[in-house]
């Protein structure tokens, strides 16, 4: 008997299939901007527009729609910052931008024996 290897995943409908890009996306905001990546992320705006869209259009959330355009247009908007040479400090949550915030800073929380908050600050 001979198995067929399964090569793509196989989304349960539209929006199965915009969370799968969103988090293909998330995974290679940040990569160095290559031919390969660019045709991939293309490849990916094209099936958005497409079946995708055609799908979303037939689905019962009227919203859908709104959001899979967003979320093209967050897209399309990542290739012309990214072929500027300008970093992507972004990620896609729920088919929208937040930002990373650049930046972090621990903020180490250190108890002393009292009530309250739990919080004191060491002078």
């Amino acid at each position: 008997m001979k198995h067929k290897q399964q090569r793509f995943i196989q989304p349960s409908g539209p929006e199965d299939a915009m969370r799968i890009i969103q988090k293909l996306f998330n995974s290679y905001r940040n990569a160095p901007l290559t031919k390969d990546l660019l045709d991939y992320h293309n490849n990916l705006i094209h099936r958005l527009q497409t079946d995708i869209r055609e799908a979303a259009l037939k689905s019962p959330d009227k919203n859908l729609v709104k959001t899979l355009d967003g979320m093209t247009e967050i897209m399309r908007r990542w290739v012309s910052i990214r072929v500027s040479n300008r970093p992507f400090n972004a990620k896609m949550r729920h088919f929208k931008l937040i930002s990373d915030g650049g930046m972090k800073f621990k903020r180490h929380v250190h108890k002393i024996n009292q009530s309250g908050s739990h919080r004191a600050s060491r002078h």
